[in-house]
């Protein structure tokens, strides 16, 4: 078991007075590129990463949810019958979310799943996935409770339903309006390959990275802005699209290609043509990475990636200053290329580089920051890992 497994199994021993049954781990994802396109029904190519979630879990012998964490004093406690998301709310929301979740219909697995007769739960949380990076601390949460209580409820869901079910949770018993590219990386990642998702028919396919045998890393850059504030920002970019999609006379802009922007343009306003020509391109260049990996190998793909943050910057404007600092120094000490990760206005960038280059391109990074008087960020490396499993 890994040292943040027996962190969980410790926890929890100190927290419940009882052995777990067992534990579980889900990592968080890094997106390497394709942002803000899963909403859109386009293509996103996130990887599993080396920083986890871990939740120990004991079975208990009623119908009570108790949840514990070591971030808090805190212990929620709720009835299996009384969940429900009016009754959920702060960092519990995300671990009783997912309860909740896999008792509920939905559009895309109708069976649901008869909680009635299911046991109560002591589940104790411990993680080392960054918060507020952009690095999905969220789903590595959900998915370490999903497949741990679909194993010991015994409800046999696959792992894209689990992902439904993730999503849901954090749709509606949290209030994010989030799609479902974390919680698929997190539950479908495999070492150094990403995973290629149609965020359309949630098909995916693995895509060999190849990082380790070309000696790359990905160097990450938590600018610690945080990025909680940009729900609103969130919430317009998303309707600009969805009012972008109406005008073009198409259910999604999956469906708007390159060659539609000329219309585009003489068809929306400025700003919404700008977000509209995020989206298409950026999904152009989902699919020119996974090409160019196979084709080239990973050191072919910094131009794509350099162009994604332009994008972002300009036409979907969910950069900051922060974000721009480190990829242009990052770009500058020789990254082979780098973007802005995640849903943008703060969190995390990342820089694709030569193992060797780490130490000075990482160096760099928090020197620029020091010259321009922001807060010194938090730099450190991963790799593309195994997704969600359960460890003891």
């Amino acid at each position: 078991m890994s040292a943040l497994g027996q962190a969980a199994a410790s926890g929890f021993r100190a927290a419940f007075a009882a052995e777990p049954t067992g534990v579980w781990t889900a990592p968080g994802r890094v997106n390497l590129i394709g942002e803000h396109t899963d909403y859109n029904g386009g293509f996103v190519l996130p990887f599993a990463i080396d920083r986890r979630t871990a939740v120990a879990v004991g079975v208990r012998d009623d119908r009570t949810l108790r949840v514990a964490t070591a971030f808090s004093d805190e212990v929620v406690q709720i009835g299996i019958d009384e969940l429900a998301p009016e009754h959920l709310a702060g960092w519990s929301a995300y671990v009783l979310g997912v309860a909740w979740a896999l008792g509920q219909p939905t559009f895309r697995d109708p069976r649901g799943a008869d909680l009635s007769t299911v046991p109560g739960l002591d589940l104790y949380v411990v993680s080392d996935v960054p918060v507020g990076a952009g690095l999905s601390s969220s789903a590595a949460l959900e998915c370490a409770v999903a497949v741990a209580l679909d194993e010991l409820w015994g409800l046999g869901r696959d792992r894209r339903s689990l992902a439904a079910v993730g999503q849901l949770a954090e749709n509606k018993a949290v209030g994010a309006p989030t799609g479902i590219m974390d919680q698929s990386a997190s539950l479908l990642g495999q070492r150094d390959h990403a995973v290629l998702l149609d965020c359309r028919d949630l098909t995916s396919r693995g895509v060999a990275l190849r990082f380790e045998e070309a000696g790359l890393e990905i160097l990450v850059v938590d600018t610690r802005v945080e990025h909680a504030h940009a729900d609103g920002g969130y919430a317009s970019r998303r309707a600009s699209c969805e009012e972008g999609a109406r005008l073009m006379g198409v259910d999604l802009l999956r469906d708007v290609t390159v060659a539609d922007l000329p219309r585009a343009q003489k068809l929306l306003d400025d700003e919404t043509f700008r977000r509209v020509r995020h989206v298409v391109t950026e999904d152009e260049r989902v699919l020119e990475t996974e090409r160019v990996l196979a084709e080239v190998g990973p050191t072919g793909i910094g131009a794509l990636l350099d162009a994604s943050h332009a994008s972002m910057r300009d036409d979907f404007e969910i950069s900051c200053p922060e974000l721009d600092l480190a990829v242009e120094t990052a770009r500058g000490a020789g990254a082979i290329g780098a973007r802005m990760t995640g849903g943008g206005f703060g969190g995390a960038a990342i820089a694709l580089v030569r193992r060797g280059d780490v130490d000075r391109v990482s160096d760099a990074v928090v020197a620029a920051f020091a010259a321009a008087g922001f807060r010194s960020p938090a730099t450190f490396t991963v790799s593309a890992a195994d997704g969600a499993a359960r460890e003891s």
